[in-house]
């Protein structure tokens, strides 16, 4: 029997997928417990606009990411820090500091898609990846200075 699902399920596929599971399988589990509808041609035109609005919306994501990766290498941003002996600051740049620093400048950026790669813990110039989206990455640059 032909099924789609409509929420993922452990292996058998994503939602959206059109599968052929057995007769008892479909009746007494997927279709009994919402996880599937009929394969039905009225379904699978559903099926298939759902899927090009879904597209359609991963297409604008990941342009808007696109223009925000490029605004973002362009950018530096200054960070001061208090400073011990040798240079080094007390405790170290965090994320978060430079997710304010970003929002100074008018840049949304969620904390969790900045990765540092190791904390800063000394003055200097260092470059930062910021995830955006799946597919786009951009390197900021950040300037810690002292205090």
């Amino acid at each position: 029997m032909k099924v789609i699902l409509t929420k993922d399920v452990k292996a058998q596929g994503k939602r959206g997928d059109v599968i052929n599971v057995s007769d008892g399988y479909a009746n007494n589990f997927l279709l009994k417990n919402g996880l599937a509808v009929p394969a039905s041609s009225g379904n699978i035109v559903i099926n298939n606009q759902q899927k090009a609005v879904e597209a359609k919306h991963r297409a604008e994501q990941k342009a808007e990411a696109e223009a925000l990766a490029k605004v973002i290498s362009q950018t530096e941003i200054t960070i001061s820090a208090s400073v011990g002996a040798n240079g080094k600051i007390f405790g170290s740049v965090t994320n978060k500091e430079i997710e304010d620093a970003l929002a100074k400048q008018d840049l949304i950026v969620d904390r969790k898609k900045i990765i540092l790669d190791s904390p800063i813990k000394s003055l200097g110039n260092y470059v930062v990846n910021v995830k955006l989206h799946p597919e786009v990455a951009a390197k900021l640059r950040v300037n810690v200075v002292a205090q």
